[in-house]
């Protein structure tokens, strides 16, 4: 498992670093806008400059993850923007949830090997 999960923060660190740098360097072509509120919606992030902070975010998580240093900081970090790249390709483009679904199962797997660092978010209080 440990291997597994060694895997699957490389991959992720890899993956973001690539798609995070992209938000500034533009290297990977953007097809076009997809149809409908879908369209819209990434209209708008991009016309707010959203996609510099969220790109800013995946850049910092996955440097974390691939230099293997303060991984519960990253999988913090990258837990929101995995959520709502999953619910975007659930509400309003089902088509492209394949590559969200995968890094959101790496994610997972990474957790899973990092839970110590959620213990005390999940610890019932005691009372006093």
């Amino acid at each position: 498992m440990k291997i597994a999960s060694t895997i699957a923060r490389y991959l992720l660190g890899v993956m973001f670093l690539v798609f995070g740098s992209n938000m500034f360097l533009n290297f990977i072509p953007m097809g076009p806008m997809p149809p409908g509120l879908a369209g819209q919606f990434t209209a708008a992030l991009f016309a707010a400059h959203y996609f510099y902070v969220v790109g800013a975010i995946m850049v910092v998580a996955a440097i974390l993850f691939l230099v293997n240093r303060f991984v519960g900081l990253g999988l913090t970090l990258l837990g929101p923007v995995l959520f709502n790249i999953l619910v975007f390709h659930l509400l309003m483009n089902p088509s492209g949830i394949g590559m969200g679904a995968f890094a959101t199962l790496l994610w997972l797997l990474v957790a899973w090997q990092h839970r110590t660092v959620f213990e005390r978010l999940f610890a019932a209080r005691l009372e006093e």
